[in-house]
């Protein structure tokens, strides 16, 4: 039906075929089939991105409906919930590309602070929380203490939950620092809290698209680093995660676990995008191997001792599907089946011959790990003849039980609720 409140039309998933995308490949799943490397030419495919028209459509699982929570919003990236139902969001763009070291394209570099006051799944007011940042994306509430992952370092803040604003002045605590360049930059540090609030594990992504700067450049990067928040040290939880972006905790067993964007430029099917539990000390392959100890070619001979290490990720998403967001359904209010399982935010893929990605899959858990088969919940950002209307990026499960659904390129935060 069409919503003229919203202005999309809103359609069952299963009622309408997809377009213009990829059949979902063989590489997907707990036991993924992976093609030989170069089985496929590497390409470029980048869709053209424009907005929403008059008519568009998204598609929605059976038993579930979507709405817009907040439009107009300047490439938001990530967005977490406070305790009290506000939703604060990272607004940041890429502002430099490796190809171009030139080009520089400035983002608001802010966080706004959304509330819905009279609780219609819409947030009726809007804060400029904090700006003057750089390039922020990662965000955490501890306590009385609010950390935010710049590209170039973390520093916390304080905050009392309902402040709309914090004051230019206010003081900013530098925990740690990071170099932000790189290969297309991966200037994203996502933060997530340990449940004890002790830990503050850091997600990096690697500088390189397979170390070809050398590994010195590598330092810190590609892992997930944890700050003891009590004693200040910092170390490397787990490494060789390419481009980890997404983090959440595992409701059943309480494990760590992450959404990761694997190399480019081996085919079609290589290398598929993954989540994974996060294994304290664990090694997970990169650059010189992937999905476990299958050798990449581009390094073929180098760290034989690191390849027999490297652990095999749960559960693959697709390949260059870019998954970047993740989060798990557990504390959601969607229909019962969506609570024993991971939302995963695929953003889309510009390095396969057709299009993958660009929607929300869910892939079911039992006994706190991954079994599949994946699932599609929201689709539609993209249709013939492969122009893109948005990308789904980053998730969160709102106060109310809906699971928000961060969209940069739309500029949206879709609402995914259970259908009246």
């Amino acid at each position: 039906m069409k919503s003229a409140r919203f202005g999309i039309a809103i359609l069952c998933l299963a009622c309408l075929p997809m377009v213009a995308l990829a059949q979902e490949s063989r590489s997907i799943g707990a036991d993924p089939q992976l093609p030989a490397p170069f089985a496929t030419p590497s390409v470029k495919n980048t869709p053209d991105t424009t907005p929403f028209h008059e008519g568009a459509e998204l598609w929605t699982a059976p038993g579930l409906a979507v709405n817009r929570f907040a439009e107009g919003l300047d490439s938001p990236r990530n967005a977490i919930v406070l305790p009290n139902g506000d939703v604060l969001v990272a607004e940041a763009k890429t502002e430099r590309k490796n190809e171009d070291p030139s080009f520089v394209d400035k983002g608001a570099n802010r966080i706004l602070l959304l509330r819905d006051k009279d609780g219609d799944g819409r947030a009726d007011e809007r804060h400029v929380l904090i700006g003057g940042l750089q390039q922020p994306y990662g965000m955490a509430l501890i306590g009385d203490r609010l950390y935010i992952a710049n590209a170039n370092g973390v520093f916390w803040t304080p905050y009392r939950q309902g402040q709309s604003t914090i004051p230019d002045d206010a003081p900013r605590t530098w925990i740690t620092r990071f170099d932000p360049t790189g290969y297309n930059n991966h200037w994203t540090r996502n933060l997530l809290a340990s449940r004890d609030g002790r830990t503050l594990f850091i997600a990096v992504g690697s500088a390189s698209n397979v170390g070809e700067f050398g590994m010195a450049k590598e330092e810190r990067r590609a892992a997930i680093l944890a700050i003891d928040l009590v004693t200040g040290s910092e170390r490397i939880f787990a490494d060789g995660l390419r481009n980890p972006v997404g983090m959440d905790i595992e409701p059943v067993t309480g494990q760590l676990w992450t959404s990761v964007n694997e190399r480019d430029e081996l085919g079609d099917d290589l290398v598929p995008d993954y989540i994974t539990s996060v294994r304290d000390g664990g090694f997970y392959g990169w650059p010189y191997s992937y999905w476990g100890k299958h050798p990449d070619p581009r390094l073929k001979g180098q760290r034989p001792d690191l390849v027999a290490k490297s652990i095999t990720p749960d559960f693959a998403v697709g390949a260059h599907a870019s998954a970047l967001g993740i989060a798990f359904g557990a504390s959601s209010s969607l229909p019962a089946r969506y609570r024993s399982g991971a939302f995963v935010a695929r953003h889309g893929s510009w390095n396969r011959s057709e299009l993958l990605g660009y929607d929300v899959v869910f892939v079911p858990f039992a006994g706190g790990k991954a079994v599949g088969p994946l699932e599609k919940v929201l689709t539609g950002f993209t249709d013939q003849p492969g122009h893109v209307h948005g990308r789904p990026r980053s998730l969160a499960v709102a106060r109310d039980g809906a699971l928000l659904v961060v969209d940069d390129k739309g500029g949206t935060i879709w609402r995914l609720s259970a259908a009246r």
